[in-house]
């Protein structure tokens, strides 16, 4: 596929996610500004743009991109807001998060370190300033809180982790895939004082968190 025809697809994609979502345009504009296609392996390029997961390696998958544009409207954060991704993966979701919130102001955590050593790479020649750490994410970016969102790329069993909500500041969003009987679905929490406020977004599938 040529660049032009890639440029034609994305076109398409954002068009049809507009037509399908309720997403706002400053998502939209994110999704359209990314280039899908160098953040999945050379075999599954010719389908980066169509609205599906593609697997990276590393029994991993980039979501679909309508997922992606839901996650990030539903964090609703705008420039200058820092946010906190679990699951760096292939970098895909921090580079449209990054559009949204400007340089420096996503901090990625991979647990597998080749994913997190190619996606730091990858991020870093396509001109995004985010950070990546190979790190548990219950683990990772203590020094750096509070941020005002963090979001999970994997399915979370049962519950977000406590250590990823404590990182948040009141009025700040978590948004994540939980497994729950069996299920997922995908959850925004609202930080409070002293509590969170839930919201369920309806059923999803996403790798588990490990």
């Amino acid at each position: 596929m040529s660049d032009a025809d890639r440029a034609a697809a994305r076109r398409e994609l954002v068009s049809a996610l507009r037509r399908r979502l309720d997403a706002s345009e400053r998502t939209l504009s994110a999704i359209s500004a990314v280039p899908r296609h160098e953040f999945v392996p050379e075999p599954h390029r010719d389908s980066a743009y169509a609205d599906r997961p593609l697997p990276i390696g590393r029994d991993q998958t980039v979501s679909a991109p309508h997922m992606v544009a839901t996650m990030t409207d539903l964090l609703d954060v705008e420039r200058g807001d820092r946010v906190f991704e679990v699951g760096t993966g292939c970098g895909y979701h921090a580079a449209v998060v990054a559009e949204v919130v400007g340089p420096g102001n996503v901090f990625s955590a991979e647990r597998v370190p080749e994913l997190a050593a190619d996606a730091r790479e990858r991020l870093a020649r396509l001109g995004y300033d985010v950070t990546v750490v190979a790190r548990d994410g219950r683990e990772a970016f203590a020094d750096e809180a509070p941020f005002d969102a963090a979001y999970l790329t994997c399915a979370a069993p049962e519950s977000i982790p406590a250590a990823i909500v404590d990182r948040v500041s009141p009025g700040g969003r978590v948004v994540a895939p939980v497994r729950e009987a069996g299920r997922q679905r995908l959850v925004r929490l609202t930080v409070r004082e002293g509590g969170v406020d839930r919201e369920d977004h309806g059923g999803v599938r996403f790798v588990p968190m490990r």
